[in-house]
């Protein structure tokens, strides 16, 4: 972080905000790349949730944890965060909060205005907007002196529906790391483990839809589109966890013997190692029946210099070149799905190397972790020259 220390000489320090650190969403994984840079940049870093397994991630990149009850909605314990985050923020002295979900916003808000400590937000959804009430509950996420959009997407939903001003957003895109998601840095051993692991045939092309198991991120779409191409020499794989959604997954498996694909497509829970798993695949898949708010997943394949198809709507709009890196397809279509992807697997071998190069410049020029968390850095900048402090 390029800014002077305090008139102490302590560097400055900024805490993020969220419910828990449990798993590897987007707003968890990004929470903790937004600390490595801070810690890396000289600044200091902490964060306080509910705790979970990235709390060790944390650790690693010289981070400090705080275990607060910040995942609760409860009123009660909401009004009782606002205290421990003041006596937080008191006791260590920071520069910076930033906030990324709803109900530990609102805390955190009421704990800045006592302190008298900027507060930046990241909008990193659409949320739900159906009544008076609960856009009054999302609105929190448009309190900071500095508002962050995981997209452009969300810029314009945010301007729409909460009537921010254009001057107090920034768009920052979410990044891919660049040097994970590198196909030279994938080995073959680990892509063979992956295929055996998966009892996967040789030789037959491999399309891949990454994503938990929910109704909106379109497997059902897929498993028709699929069905639709009427071929049994290719293997589908959705890759995720049901998250407790046994009647999702119930639903699916239904859908994929009512077409006979037992052998075609499978569900396969959890990936330890998705940089393999694209390396693996011929072609990626997103059929997001909702818009997606950045949409990780199309990223991440681009930058392994696979091949992508996505729903047209949402943050996809803004990470595929169509027909260059990637297709668009109308959302819930699942006849186009199958042409799109048709399309793809007919690609030769010239066509699918200047793809795969193309892809992967796109995605380390525009979309890097690296580009991320710079822009942060600079809206943590501009909110501490607006306090006088740079």
């Amino acid at each position: 972080m390029k800014r002077p220390p305090q008139q102490d000489g302590t560097p400055p320090t900024v805490l993020q905000v969220l419910p828990a650190l449990g798993g590897s969403g987007g707003v968890e994984r990004g929470t903790v790349e937004i600390a490595s840079a801070i810690s890396q940049a000289g600044g200091r870093a902490l964060v306080a949730s509910e705790g979970g397994l990235l709390v060790h991630d944390l650790t690693r990149v010289d981070a400090e944890h705080f275990t607060l009850p910040v995942a609760s909605k409860n009123p009660f314990v909401m009004y009782r965060n606002v205290s421990r985050l003041v006596e937080l923020i008191k006791k260590e002295r920071v520069d910076i909060v930033h906030v990324r979900s709803r109900a530990p916003a609102w805390s955190a808000y009421f704990a800045c205005q006592r302190t008298k400590v900027p507060l930046v937000t990241t909008f990193h959804g659409t949320y739900s907007i159906g009544n008076w009430l609960k856009r009054k509950y999302n609105s929190v996420m448009t309190y900071g002196e500095s508002m962050i959009a995981i997209s452009t997407f969300i810029g314009g939903h945010v301007r729409r529906h909460y009537g921010v001003p254009v001057d107090r957003i920034r768009v920052i895109h979410r990044g891919v790391d660049i040097d994970r998601f590198d196909p030279e840095k994938v080995s073959a051993e680990r892509v063979i483990k992956l295929a055996t692991d998966w009892r996967l045939p040789d030789g037959v092309p491999i399309i891949m839809l990454p994503g938990r198991l929910t109704r909106w991120k379109g497997q059902l779409v897929l498993i028709d589109a699929i069905a639709a191409l009427g071929r049994t020499d290719i293997r589908c794989l959705l890759v995720g966890s049901n998250q407790g959604r046994e009647d999702y997954r119930r639903e699916l498996e239904k859908k994929i013997m009512s077409h006979n694909l037992e052998e075609v497509v499978r569900i396969v829970d959890h990936c330890d190692d998705m940089p393999a798993a694209y390396k693996l695949t011929d072609l990626v898949i997103s059929a997001s029946t909702d818009p997606e708010a950045f949409g990780r997943v199309v990223c991440e394949g681009q930058a392994m210099g696979r091949p992508v198809i996505a729903s047209d709507h949402g943050g996809s709009r803004e990470t595929i070149l169509p027909g260059i890196t990637g297709w668009l397809t109308p959302s819930g279509d699942s006849a186009a799905l199958a042409h799109a992807i048709e399309t793809a697997l007919k690609l030769d071998h010239a066509a699918r190397t200047k793809l795969a190069q193309t892809a992967i410049k796109h995605i380390r020029k525009n979309f890097s972790k690296t580009q991320m968390c710079d822009k942060t850095l600079d809206v943590y900048n501009e909110v501490l020259a607006a306090r006088g402090r740079a």
